[in-house]
């Protein structure tokens, strides 16, 4: 492309050079031939447009330009002046163009090790959207947007959200989150075919889980000794709860009720049919499903207390929530590194929980 415009001013020099020893009248004749010339092409093509390349509009433009319009209206050429004046026009723009773009133009692009880093978590992790990257990277002390993850895994072309639903759950009682807790039932079936059941218990304000236990039969001895031990994990951990919230399950017992308003928290029931009154346990009921139950054949309840107890040390001191600014229940965020020479060296080792179901991602020592 650009060997075109030199070669072609390279040409009508050498042309322009060999008028120089012509006389007048030679060089009246030479142009009475080519408008002759012009003619025939004209009558020959007719209606049919003559297409001009970019290359022969600029140099057109370049030759004519400084010519007045009345001289440029005596001239016989191929296209009208103002064709001329406005390829002219064009060229300027187009310069003008090119020397005003930028020449970093945009945000400089991201470290190599953190989109290597983004990727390795999107291929580790395949269910792992690109909220849940952003939050790991938080973690590990990476302060970058989580629309900058979203345009990493997008020109991987790796769908940045993969199965996540496009809808929300509404925060209960958000300016009461601090005194809030909620508990329900977790269903699950062993090898064996034997259904058990699991009692949690969250806490609004900072997602920290319970897992109370685990039994095949929920009896009310069962539930009542699991609200005892609760209570006393709750005095001991200087927790200032003042309110349950669960549903209208049969399986808890009037006196499930009457310990916890001894220990000062009221019990509030979710209306009939409306789990989203008490989404805060059941979105992590629906989390543990999906990062842990649903990839784990539980053989029985040994097996099933093992994983449940892994799983909420890893909830509750490794994994970003998002309601909590991707903070951990049990630690809060390091501070972001800030440090050029360490960002660009990132040692990131991984460390499998359950067979590898469950990664923590840390910096070796």
């Amino acid at each position: 492309m650009l060997l075109r415009p030199a070669y072609l001013g390279l040409t009508n020099t050498f042309a322009m050079l060999r008028l120089l020893p012509m006389n007048d009248r030679d060089k009246d004749i030479e142009i009475l031939v080519l408008r002759h010339q012009i003619a025939v092409l004209q009558r020959q093509l007719g209606d049919t447009r003559v297409q001009f390349s970019p290359i022969d509009r600029a140099l057109f433009a370049a030759l004519l330009h400084r010519l007045p319009r009345q001289i440029l209206h005596r001239l016989h050429l191929l296209v009208r002046p103002d064709t001329i004046l406005r390829w002219h026009r064009d060229l300027l723009r187009r310069h003008h163009a090119r020397m005003s773009r930028p020449k970093r133009p945009g945000r400089p692009r991201t470290i190599r090790s953190i989109r290597v880093l983004v990727l390795r978590l999107a291929k580790e992790n395949p269910s792992w959207g690109y909220r849940r990257i952003h939050g790991e990277l938080l973690v590990l002390g990476i302060k970058i947007a989580a629309s900058t993850v979203w345009q990493i895994l997008t020109d991987a072309g790796i769908h940045p959200a993969p199965e996540r639903a496009s809808s929300t759950w509404a925060q209960f009682l958000r300016s009461q989150a601090e005194v809030l807790l909620a508990c329900d039932f977790l269903e699950t079936v062993t090898l064996t075919s034997a259904r058990m059941y699991v009692l949690v218990v969250i806490e609004h304000a900072h997602r920290r889980i319970r897992i109370l236990g685990a039994t095949a039969h929920p009896t009310a001895t069962w539930v009542t000794q699991a609200v005892r031990n609760l209570v006393m994990d709750l005095e001991d951990a200087h927790c200032q709860a003042r309110f349950l919230i669960r549903d209208r399950d049969g399986k808890f017992p009037q006196l499930f009720d009457n310990i916890l308003a001894d220990a000062g928290i009221e019990v509030v029931l979710s209306g009939i049919q409306m789990p989203r009154m008490n989404s805060i346990v059941e979105r992590w009921i629906q989390t543990c499903r999906h990062e842990l139950l649903d990839r784990t054949l539980i053989w029985n309840q040994r097996h099933l207390v093992h994983a449940l107890r892994e799983y909420e040390r890893f909830y509750n001191s490794h994994q970003p929530h998002q309601g909590i600014a991707n903070a951990r229940p049990l630690q809060p965020l390091p501070e972001p590194i800030t440090n050029p020479a360490q960002i660009t060296r990132l040692d990131v080792r991984r460390r499998s929980r359950l067979g590898g179901n469950l990664n923590e991602y840390y910096y070796a020592a």
